[in-house]
């Protein structure tokens, strides 16, 4: 078997808002939520084989300059979700054609940056 991403480990301020914004952007859902083992509150947000697990502490806390570089997310449609990320607030930056594929990034509204990849033609 080939080795997958099967999940990533974010924390956010509003783990349920970043959730929905998931959701709606990429067609994923809501795979689990409840309290994390070391406290604080988490939602795995996703399809039935891979996800992102947005976490949030009790109490809320300064976030420092170490985080997640990005989160690259796989598309059929690069237009049509560059639009929902448009639609949603968010400004696409970074856009590149590349071999095999095109693709644009956007931060949410916690910093987290997202890269947005197609090999669709």
């Amino acid at each position: 078997m080939t080795a997958r991403l099967e999940h990533a480990n974010v924390t956010v301020s509003n783990p349920a808002a970043t959730a929905d914004l998931l959701c709606d952007l990429f067609g994923w859902n809501v795979r689990w939520r409840g309290a994390s083992s070391q406290g604080g509150t988490t939602v795995h947000v996703g399809t039935d084989d891979d996800y992102v697990a947005v976490y949030a502490y009790d109490e809320p806390v300064e976030f420092d300059n170490q985080r997640l570089n990005h989160l690259g997310i796989l598309v059929d449609d690069l237009d049509a979700t560059e639009a929902k990320v448009v639609a949603a607030g968010l400004t696409p930056h970074s856009h590149g054609d590349y071999e095999p594929g095109r693709r644009f990034y956007f931060d949410d509204p916690d910093g987290i940056e997202y890269e947005v990849v197609s090999y669709a033609s």
